[in-house]
Formats: structure tokens, C-alpha cells, sequence
């Protein structure tokens, strides 16, 4: 364009208002916020001051000062921001897939919301201590401090003596008629049957003069017709023929000479003789025993229901079948397994000392050990009056101490012991075994921790959410779960918790989700139960060590303790040596060192005498120790014979 008309063009806008003349700063902030626009071009907006006259309606045009920019300009930059930035994605806005979820479980875990406080929430701790307090409250029901071990010891020998002079009293006192017991000097080739249940054991022991021995032996079932048969030669006839079987097998050489023997020899030839074998009769069912091979049968257990063997000597119905077979077998022994436990220790056992005791600390207990026959003043009125060697001045006696205190003047007693026994088969009695086997330790257990779950205010295995268990899961127990069935919890599982030291109890866990049923327990519930398990352990061990400790102070046993007592070293001669058997002594951690912790607590032994008991293990009462024992009765009868 010319220059007039650029000229005519500047004028013009000269005079033309400006688009936002007249409005205020504020008011253009507040239009700023409603279009954002408008403040792009809030630097171009002139004003107009009112003049000085009050009165004036005119404005003058103007811009702003830097001073009133900023606030613009920060306002400005706050909405661009706004505008500009993305809009976050919802940490939910994705529908939930199963499979991702199950891959982001197992992978490494991350947390999406990390935790705010620095430590864990103050009701998590007290959760924990509460559940541990409940805990220990109900493991301290099954102390048994060292007041009572001695209580527990007096009575125990009192009732050892009363034994040996009555019969019928609550310890039984059994004689056994073995009067004598191996040294490990011992020789020969001897059998040993066992009839304890459902299967017939036949085993052959070579024993080799130097504390060990070879053992051969098979087993077969019985079939539950003979179990039930009519008549005692059905099942007995049965046995005899496994034994046949048996001799064919590992000792035919033996067997074809003696049945050679028996065609040349004439009916006064006593070479006949000569290789026979004694045998030794396991029979673990309820006997009236009345000499060392002689013995009634009082009733059956374990499935056995054969009526007209009751009150029949099992000794000679078994020696009536072998004999009509012709076998070199002679019934020599009825043998319990604990005085087998007892023999095969004494056999085995390291050093010159035979063994004072045998003991079974499994399914079951009790306790067979050497008594001077003078204290067995109940010999004297056997019926019958049943012949046996005298020389030796001892005999075995089978406590069955399982019976020990039946009427409960001084073994403890919680509620969890009475309702086991007021729920067994044979209530009132056995209450020594109750509270010390393997077979009832699991069932006071389950009951301890059942007493605990149904308390609502105890938290064991109770989770309020998912935040309250370490796993981020809630404890659920099943509805089938043995935890609510009577026997439901085998004494394996005490053995298992008692032993475990994994982080975080994940083998106790892991336990109670395989065999109660319990899923996703937590630490604290973990150890809530370790509490009670080593509770309930140490009481049957320690109840142990009382008999233990009875015997080896009522038989004088230490009384040879002399200069010894503040020394370390113990001689040979001043041992006394104790034989175990059983899944509790053998398997179950520290059970040994709860006995010695009793024993230690006993005035009359003391940690001197506790280092002079040796324990050891022995193996086989049933098989080796029935064997040995025919031994002593082979050895008792030469003895008497030569006399006459």
C-alpha cells in the first residue's frame, strides 16, 4: 500500500478501542481461567487508570508493569502444565486375568503399594504375642518340675515292693522265671518265634561269642480264619508248619541230619537228640506265666478270638504240632518282648556289665529288670509251685509299669489326660502308658490344640484378613481335617515339629497341611504348636526317667559309687546299663536328654549318678532276645539235670 493510506490504516487503529480496554486486571485473571485462550494475549491488553477526578468516566490506554506480570505469567505456566501433562492410568482399569495373575504370584514379587510405616503395624506384633502367651499358658499345664519327679520316684518304688510281695496290686511285678542274663560271651544256633499280631516271624540267631550275632528269619500273615478259628490246633498247627518250612529253607543240612538221626537211632538213643533246637516262644498276648515255658493264656487281643484256648498253656499247644511233624524243636521259653529288650541289650551291650533294665518307650511301655529272687517273697505262694534255678540269686521281673499309678496319687493329671481317658477303651487303667506312649501322645496333642482353636479369643489359625498372615492368605482348616477325629494326629507329627528349625517353621507348616489339614498356617500358628509338642514330649520323657531312676535306686544299683562321685571319669565296673527300645526313644529328638534331665533332678543320683547310666539301644526283643533267653533256659535245664 501507498504510504497515504498506511498512514489513513495506523490512524484508524489509533482511534479503535482495543478489544479488552476498560477491564480490569483481575477480571481478565478470572476470564483467563475460564478460556485459556484469552491468556495468550493478556500481554497485548491495554487499560485505562481512572483519572484523578473522581468523576471522570474516561480511561487513558496502558500496559502492565512487570511487577503485576508475574502472577499472570505463574498462572499462565500452571494451566499449561495442567493441559499438557497425561492423564494417569488407573492401577485397576484393566479387567483381571487369571492366568497373568498366577504367573505375577510366582515371579518375583513386587508390591504395587509399598508399606508407609517403617515397621509393622502395632496389632500385627500384639496378634503374635497373644497367640504365643495362649500358647504357653496351656504348654505350662504339662510341667513337671523337679518337686514332682521325686514324688513320682518314691511312689514308684513303693509300689515295686509292694509287687514283689502281692499279686494284684497296680504294678504288676511279674516274674519271668529267667534267672540269668548274657554276658556276650555266649554261643550256638537258636530259633525264636514271634506271635504278636497279624504276621508269624521265624528267625534263627547264630550268636558268635563276641557280643554280636548273625539273624536269619522270615515272616508270613496269618489268615483271618485261623485267627478266629474253633479251635486252638488249627492256628497253632499252622505255626508249627512255618516253622517246618523255615528249617527246610535255611537249615536243611541241619534238618535232613536229624531226621537221618531219628530212622538209626533206637527209641533209648539220646543222639536223637543231640541237635535239637530251643526255640523261644514270643507270644505277646495276655499269659498267667508259671514257669519259663509254661504259661495260660488269659484272654486274646488284636483281632485273635479263638475260645477254646483260653486258659491252655501256648507252650505246649505249641510243642504238641511241632512234635507231630517230627521237627528238632523244643519250645524252651515264653518270652515277653520287654525282657527280650532286656537280654538283647545284655548281650550287646559295650564292657563286662550286664544289663539292669530293658525298656520300650514306643507304642506302648514298659519296663522288665534283675531283682534278687530274696525280694520276690510272692514266689513262695505261686500255685504250683513252678521249678527254676536258684543258683544265680536273681530273677527277671516284668513290671508292666505301663499300670504304674493307676489311681493317680501322683501322676499329673490335665483335663486333656482326663478326657482321653474317659474316652479309651479301657478307662481307669494303663494311666502311666497314657501319659508316656507314642500311642497317646498325639491324641493329648490334638486335644491341647483343639482346646486352643475353639477359644474365640485365641487366634491360632484364625486370620481376620489376608494382612495378618505372613503368606498374605487366610488359615483355613478342613472340614474332614484328623484334627477334629479322635487318634486323628500320630506322635510322628511331634517328632517332625519338635525337630524343626527351618525358617519360619516351614517343615511344621508344611505338617500341618499333609496330615491335619490345616492350609496356609502361619509362623506364629507354627510355633504355637512347636510349644505344646515340646511340652507334651518332655513330660513322657521325663515320666520315663522316674521309672528308670526308680529301678536304679530301689535295686542298690549305685551304691558303688565310692570316690567317684566328683569325678568325671566313670569306671567300667561302675556302670549301669539300661536298654531302649521304641520309635519315641529311638526317633523322637531329645528324648534321651529329658530322661538325664529327670534322672539329674533325682537327690539319690544326682548329675554324678545320671553320668554313671548308660543308655543304648537294643534291637529285636521280639527275634534276638526271645532266642537268648531260650539260651539261659537250655543252660538252666543242663544245670538242673546234672544235679540229679
Amino acid at each position: 500500500e501507498s504510504r497515504s493510506q498506511l498512514r489513513s490504516r495506523l490512524r484508524r487503529e489509533r482511534e479503535t478501542p482495543a478489544p479488552y480496554s476498560g477491564i480490569t486486571p483481575p477480571t481478565l485473571a478470572k476470564l483467563a481461567l475460564l478460556n485459556p485462550h484469552i491468556s495468550l494475549r493478556l500481554a497485548e491488553v491495554p487499560y485505562s487508570l481512572p483519572s484523578s477526578s473522581p468523576s471522570s468516566k474516561s480511561y487513558h490506554r496502558s500496559r502492565f508493569t512487570p511487577t503485576q506480570l508475574i502472577p499472570l505469567t505463574v498462572l499462565c505456566i500452571v494451566l499449561v502444565v495442567q493441559f499438557l501433562r497425561p492423564s494417569p492410568v488407573p492401577i485397576y482399569s484393566t479387567l483381571w486375568d487369571p492366568e497373568q495373575e498366577n504367573v505375577r504370584l510366582h515371579s518375583e514379587a513386587v508390591c504395587e503399594n509399598p508399606n508407609i510405616f517403617a515397621e509393622p503395624l502395632p496389632v500385627s506384633r500384639t496378634y503374635r504375642m497373644s497367640l504365643l502367651e495362649d500358647a504357653r499358658r496351656v504348654a505350662q499345664e504339662f510341667d513337671y518340675p523337679a518337686a514332682e519327679v521325686n514324688k513320682g520316684v518314691k511312689e514308684f518304688i513303693r509300689e515295686m515292693k509292694e509287687g514283689l510281695e502281692n499279686h494284684g496290686t497296680e504294678l504288676s511285678q511279674i516274674p519271668t522265671y529267667v534267672t540269668a542274663v548274657p554276658n556276650g560271651t555266649e554261643k550256638g544256633l537258636y530259633l525264636a518265634v514271634d506271635l504278636g499280631g497279624t504276621n508269624f516271624r521265624v528267625c534263627s540267631i547264630q550268636l558268635h561269642g563276641n557280643s554280636t550275632f548273625s539273624l536269619t528269619q522270615s515272616k508270613v500273615p496269618i489268615p483271618r480264619e485261623l485267627m478266629v478259628a474253633k479251635t486252638a490246633k488249627e492256628l497253632f498247627s499252622f505255626l508249627a508248619k512255618q516253622i517246618e518250612g523255615f528249617l527246610k529253607t535255611h537249615h536243611n543240612d541241619h534238618f535232613q541230619a536229624h531226621i537221618k538221626r531219628r530212622k538209626d537211632a533206637s527209641a533209648t538213643d539220646e543222639s536223637a537228640d543231640e541237635e535239637i533246637f530251643q526255640l523261644g516262644f514270643t507270644f505277646s498276648f495276655p499269659v498267667n506265666q508259671s514257669g519259663i515255658n509254661k504259661g495260660t493264656l488269659i484272654r486274646w487281643t488284636k483281632g485273635f478270638d479263638i475260645e477254646e484256648a483260653i486258659g491252655k498253656d501256648v507252650c505246649e499247644l505249641l510243642q504238641t504240632e511241632i512234635d507231630a511233624l517230627h521237627l528238632p524243636v523244643k519250645v524252651a521259653a515264653l518270652v515277653n518282648d520287654t525282657v527280650g529288650t532286656l537280654m538283647a541289650r545284655s548281650y550287646t551291650s559295650p564292657g563286662k556289665t550286664g544289663a539292669l533294665l530293658g525298656g520300650i518307650f514306643g507304642t506302648g511301655t514298659n519296663g522288665a529288670y534283675v531283682e534278687k529272687l530274696e525280694k520276690i517273697t510272692k514266689l513262695a505262694r505261686t500255685e504250683g509251685g513252678a521249678n527254676y534255678d536258684k543258683t544265680t540269686g536273681n530273677m527277671v521281673v516284668n513290671t508292666e509299669w505301663g499300670s504304674f499309678d493307676n489311681s493317680l496319687r501322683v501322676l499329673p493329671n490335665t483335663q486333656y489326660d482326663i478326657d482321653l481317658d474317659k474316652e479309651s477303651v479301657n478307662p481307669g487303667i494303663q494311666m502311666f502308658e497314657k501319659r508316656v506312649s507314642g500311642m497317646f501322645l498325639g491324641e493329648i496333642l490334638r486335644r491341647a490344640i483343639l482346646r486352643l482353636v475353639k477359644d474365640p479369643n485365641v487366634q491360632l489359625f484364625k486370620d481376620e484378613n489376608s494382612s495378618s498372615n505372613d503368606i498374605h492368605s487366610t488359615t483355613i482348616i478342613a472340614e474332614d481335617s484328623p484334627l477334629y477325629q479322635q487318634w486323628g494326629i500320630d506322635t510322628s507329627f511331634l517328632s517332625v515339629a519338635h525337630e524343626d528349625q527351618s525358617v519360619g517353621f516351614k517343615i511344621t507348616r508344611q505338617a500341618l497341611e499333609r496330615d491335619l489339614g490345616i492350609h496356609a498356617s502361619s509362623v506364629e500358628d507354627a510355633e504355637a504348636v512347636k510349644i505344646l509338642v515340646d511340652a507334651i514330649g518332655k513330660r513322657s520323657a521325663k515320666l520315663s526317667g522316674v521309672a528308670i531312676g526308680a529301678i536304679a535306686i530301689a535295686t542298690g544299683s549305685l551304691s558303688k559309687t565310692g570316690e567317684s562321685d566328683s569325678s568325671d571319669q566313670v569306671g567300667e565296673d561302675e556302670i549301669v546299663d539300661i536298654g531302649v527300645d521304641g520309635s519315641l526313644v529311638e526317633y523322637y529328638p531329645g528324648f534321651e536328654d529329658y530322661i538325664r534331665e529327670a534322672l539329674r533332678e533325682i537327690p539319690e543320683i544326682g548329675s554324678a549318678g545320671e553320668k554313671r547310666i548308660r543308655i543304648g539301644i537294643a534291637k529285636d526283643g521280639s527275634g534276638v532276645g526271645a532266642a537268648l533267653i531260650a539260651l539261659v533256659a537250655s543252660n538252666a535245664e543242663k544245670s538242673e539235670e546234672a544235679k540229679e
